[in-house]
């Protein structure tokens, strides 16, 4: 049962936007069909304001810098800055109400074309299941570098990331998709018959859909109720929240977000080096010290099997988490892979504390135990391939599984 959740805000100056419900307002209830539970957000939560001189670190009682508390980013930030607001580093006050008015109209938009067809059913994830935020001020994530744009890839990078598309599009050459020449299928052509790649194995490990369902390994690593991991800026597809506990010399952070894929992650204070090499994890390997009043972690050891942008085993984070005051904590993150991207890029986010009271309940992420869909689609599947072997259907390779569309490909963010 779909639970959703109404967010207030308290206008700042640098934060005022135009206020309109979904039939009149972009402060708007926020909606999360597969999850557990959904965070309420405080009713006097403000938008992330800047630090102040005059504002006392706020300490734990044991003498360390308090971050602890349920916090989350209060607006819709493009992860890097769209071509056409190259040098902008800001919106101003007439371009965030004029994307709100054409986000609220998006929302209330049916996408689907005719009923029964590939994409009517494509396209089942409305607005219903999307958790869409009002603009914020910045045009990107992305502070460095300056462009707000993510750094070029390597040549080797460049090679995999062609593999991978190369592959992809070979699966979806005898659909529909690439014989309308729809935007799936952007860069691949059309032929009839089905490709003899699909009988292969991924280039790598696939994280994303490919159109193809001979296992679990070809779905998306969401609807395997896995995440994407680390760095973790956001979704539209059920928010984005995280809650940081303390304790003498540890910390531990839990992160809710998506349709109930949730997870944990502990900080390793101490000193102690990071794990060998040897040692891959989803998550990778953290490890925290205090610079001042800023929580700093270094994170390495991913796993060969998760992907950032490109990035897998590779990468690289420097997180800094500084609490700015009572209701604000800012999270700073430096990205780098030298095997994938020219230069390391940094991303920055203002978190705004939401209401402990309001969430005391605060149940475990329960993605996995609810999952039909994922059986449900391979048992499909392979009823598709038995009744076209008997001469009762279309041939399964011919039909494009992989293209799932979404209220969100409106997106004028996008």
């Amino acid at each position: 049962m779909a639970k959703s959740l109404e967010i207030t805000f308290q206008q700042q100056p640098q934060d005022r936007i135009m206020h309109e419900r979904c039939s009149g307002s972009m402060t708007m209830a926020v909606a999360a069909a597969v999850v557990g539970s959904v965070i309420a957000a405080s009713p006097t939560s403000t938008p992330a304001q800047a630090p102040t001189a005059s504002v006392p670190a706020l300490k734990t009682p044991w003498g360390d810098p308090d971050l602890q508390g349920i916090w989350t980013y209060e607006f819709d930030t493009p992860l890097q800055r769209l071509a056409k607001y190259a040098g902008q580093e800001f919106f101003t006050e007439q371009q965030r109400a004029e994307l709100d008015r054409e986000r609220t109209a998006m929302l209330a938009r049916d996408g689907r074309q005719e009923r029964g067809s590939e994409m009517d059913v494509n396209r089942g994830y409305n607005s219903v299941f999307l958790s869409v935020k009002r603009m914020s001020a910045r045009t990107s994530l992305i502070v460095d570098p300056t462009n707000g744009r993510i750094p070029l890839l390597t040549p080797e990078a460049q090679k995999l990331a062609a593999a991978d598309r190369d592959f992809r599009l070979a699966l979806l050459q005898s659909t529909d998709s690439c014989k309308s020449k729809a935007v799936a299928c952007s860069g691949g052509t059309y032929d009839p018959t089905p490709s003899p790649r699909r009988a292969e194995r991924s280039p790598r490990y696939n994280t994303g859909r490919i159109n193809r369902n001979d296992g679990p390994e070809d779905m998306s690593l969401g609807e395997r109720c896995l995440t994407a991991g680390l760095p973790e800026f956001g979704t539209a597809f059920g928010g984005s929240f995280r809650r940081i506990v303390q304790t003498p010399g540890g910390i531990s952070l839990f992160y809710d977000v998506g349709q109930g894929q949730g997870w944990q992650r502990n900080i390793v204070m101490d000193g102690r080096p990071h794990l060998p090499k040897t040692i891959r994890q989803w998550y990778g390997d953290s490890r925290g010290r205090w610079e001042g009043n800023t929580l700093v972690i270094d994170v390495t050891n991913f796993s060969p099997k998760t992907d950032f942008q490109g990035s897998r085993e590779n990468l690289h984070l420097t997180e800094r988490w500084t609490r700015l005051g009572p209701s604000t904590l800012e999270y700073v993150v430096t990205i780098d892979d030298p095997t994938v991207w020219t230069r390391p890029w940094t991303v920055k986010q203002e978190f705004s504390r939401q209401s402990d009271s309001e969430n005391r309940v605060y149940y475990e992420p329960r993605c996995i135990e609810g999952n039909y869909g994922l059986p449900g689609i391979l048992h499909g599947r392979r009823a598709e391939e038995r009744a076209f072997a008997e001469g009762r259907g279309p041939d399964p390779a011919t039909r494009d599984y992989m293209t799932a569309a979404s209220t969100l490909d409106d997106d004028p963010l996008r």
